[in-house]
């Protein structure tokens, strides 16, 4: 059953502030800031740390394949342990692996590698807990508030991963270069090690947070795992187009529009700054988002959701190749944040149609397929970024990829109407959308 959150004490609520009404969203957002500010430390740590050994743009690259695979490798499982197990109890798990391979790369920073495929070895390991608890983590935020204030929920999620994104990198190229010798004698532990240490006191604060989660969902699929059951989010997507193009349509823009793998080459090469700008220029997106976070909860989208979606893609490419032309720092950080206030408004338009126009008994594995589609776009685009940066230069490898995502933006519109036609997020109105085996698909599950 999809039960409703409980209902918070009768007070007033400040306009944009609905969802904070709800003791388990406070709890799980505060969680969520904390660890994906020690995660996005840690990604500058690894970053930094695989060029400094290899200084090729094509193992960068291989940084986001080896977040990327084990997403391909378990969604079907991953989407079917979502729905039919305690999604809390799923994610503490999760995230109980991200803590071992914290400590194996703190090992690395410690002791030193001679060569990359440790880290990859990790690293595909976080990806592995990513893969599950990716699903679990969407498919429980519905459990959070209710259906009237899902947007909000949506919003204030996407500001404050924003504000961790901004804290985050930065975060991580300052503790990279602090001179920590005075505390830390063994030298060892400066610079990936310091950042290390940071993201496993984020992974603690996180744990324990969400284990003070009252919702307790319970399974949401009672019947047995069978190739029909774990494909059945495949089969709902596929029919449901406004979902597919949904989904589609963040996977090419960010696939080809994405330039976060080169930003180590841009910092260090290109506008000759150091592991700080690495994190300066890592957070530019995130400001321009959080800023959009925040004007979006004061003055929710109420109408055209699908329009403004596509102008909101065409702006993220456009940004991306003026960032790719810039040489001076401060114009690239605009064209960052830009390109990160346009993508915000698209996350929360598809992220409240994921979750509205899904029945609740099929979140988990819907979330699953999403989560392929969004692995796709963020990891595997990294690599895409660093092989045709090897190619043809980080540069023209990012203009080239911008202009591919204003290509993109004017196809779907013609592709899927359906998406360029959702007016009103709410689930009675995206419920027009379904095709008749889309609803087959719910009923059978």
């Amino acid at each position: 059953m999809d039960s409703p959150p409980r209902q918070p004490p009768q007070r007033d609520t400040r306009r944009g502030l609905e969802a904070f009404a709800y003791r388990d969203f406070r709890l799980y957002q505060m969680a969520r800031a904390g660890v994906i500010l020690g995660a996005e430390a840690q990604a500058v740590a690894v970053a930094w740390q695989v060029y400094s050994i290899t200084h090729r743009a094509i193992d960068l690259g291989y940084t986001g394949l080896a977040l990327f695979l084990p997403g391909l490798f378990f969604l079907l499982p991953a989407g079917h342990v979502a729905d039919r197990f305690d999604r809390c109890r799923v994610i503490l798990t999760c995230y109980s692996l991200q803590v071992l391979c914290t400590l194996a790369l703190l090992m690395f920073a410690r002791n030193g590698v001679p060569n990359v495929y440790p880290i990859y070895a990790v690293l595909f390991l976080i990806g592995m807990g990513r893969a599950f608890s990716g699903p679990a983590s969407s498919a429980l935020i519905p459990h959070l508030v209710p259906e009237a204030h899902f947007v909000n929920a949506v919003t204030w999620g996407g500001a404050i991963f924003q504000f961790a994104n901004i804290t985050g990198p930065a975060l991580g190229g300052l503790l990279f270069t602090l001179p920590l010798t005075h505390w830390f004698p063994d030298t060892r532990m400066e610079g990936a090690g310091i950042v290390y240490l940071f993201t496993l006191v984020s992974l603690g604060w996180f744990l324990a947070l969400v284990g003070r989660l009252h919702v307790r969902p319970g399974r949401m699929e009672h019947r047995a795992i069978s190739l029909h059951v774990i494909l059945a989010g495949f089969k709902y997507v596929w029919s449901m187009r406004l979902l597919l193009g949904s989904f589609s349509l963040d996977l090419f823009v960010v696939l080809l529009g994405g330039a976060v793998a080169l930003m180590p080459i841009f910092a260090s090469e290109i506008l000759h700054t150091g592991p700080r700008g690495l994190g300066v220029l890592r957070a530019a997106p995130a400001i321009g988002a959080l800023t959009m976070s925040i004007v979006m909860a004061r003055f929710p989208l109420k109408r055209g959701a699908g329009k403004k979606l596509f102008v909101c893609v065409a702006i993220f490419g456009a940004a991306t190749v003026l960032f790719g032309v810039s040489r001076n720092l401060w114009l690239s950080l605009a064209a960052l944040a830009i390109s990160g206030a346009a993508d915000t408004i698209s996350v929360i338009i598809r992220g409240s149609l994921l979750q509205l126009a899904t029945p609740p008994e099929m979140r988990g594995r819907v979330s699953a397929v999403n989560s392929l589609f969004i692995g796709a776009s963020n990891e595997f685009g990294e690599f895409e970024s660093g092989l045709t940066a090897q190619w043809w230069g980080a540069v023209r490898a990012t203009i080239i990829g911008g202009i591919g995502s204003l290509a993109v933006a004017g196809l779907w519109t013609v592709l899927f109407p359906d998406l360029r036609h959702a007016d009103e997020l709410t689930s009675e109105a995206l419920r027009k959308h379904r095709a008749p085996q889309a609803e087959t698909a719910a009923a059978d599950n």
